[in-house]
């Protein structure tokens, strides 16, 4: 049987890289408090410290034959705790980095995709109500506003003035104002901005 007060440490560690599970526990008992102590007010966070000081306690026993007899344990064990946790801060931040861009990637594209579905709905209240219009002026606004012809050669093209091109495209967009202000006002600025060009 062990008694610590008489076993110096340099035995002690000599007996744990022989794999003695006894000196182990003596060296977990003397060092652990201390060294938890100062996890925790790195990290300041009991769980987290919890779990660095068995992480580190689980490697100073599987790493047990490098340790040297004749240098400072105490020292060896401030190191080793000091690396732990700056590997694990560092571990926390990259984790931190990846979870904000992977949150702006997500509100992105659920903008996106808000945008886009807002867009079809608009589109859709906007054909229905092109859809309205008389077939002549319908095929004018169509002809001048979706394919984006000018007024020359839309009356070029259907024998008829200029002058009565525009009188369509004047009713058709007084109409269609008014189909689109029985929707809300968002969808109202973004018809009127999409049939005053």
């Amino acid at each position: 049987m062990y008694i610590t007060d008489h076993i110096p440490e340099k035995d002690l560690l000599i007996r744990l890289q022989g794999g003695d599970h006894r000196a182990f526990e003596i060296i977990y008992k003397k060092y652990s408090l201390i060294i938890y102590a100062n996890i925790l007010r790195m990290v300041r966070d009991e769980d987290i410290a919890d779990d660095l000081l068995h992480d580190l306690f689980l490697k100073i026993w599987n790493k047990r034959v490098e340790i040297d007899p004749e240098n400072s344990f105490k020292g060896y064990l401030f190191t080793c705790s000091r690396f732990l946790v700056l590997n694990f801060l560092r571990h926390v931040s990259v984790e931190r980095q990846v979870e904000k861009y992977l949150s702006s990637v997500r509100t992105e594209l659920y903008t996106h995709i808000e945008e886009l579905v807002f867009l079809k709905e608009t589109d859709n209240i906007l054909q229905n109500a092109i859809g309205q219009l008389p077939p002549q002026r319908q095929k004018i606004y169509t002809m001048c506003k979706v394919d984006g012809m000018s007024y020359v050669e839309v009356a070029s093209l259907l024998g008829i003035s200029i002058s009565t091109v525009q009188d369509h495209i004047v009713k058709a967009n007084q109409f269609i104002k008014k189909q689109l202000s029985t929707t809300d006002n968002l969808t109202l600025l973004l018809g009127a901005l999409l049939i005053t060009y």
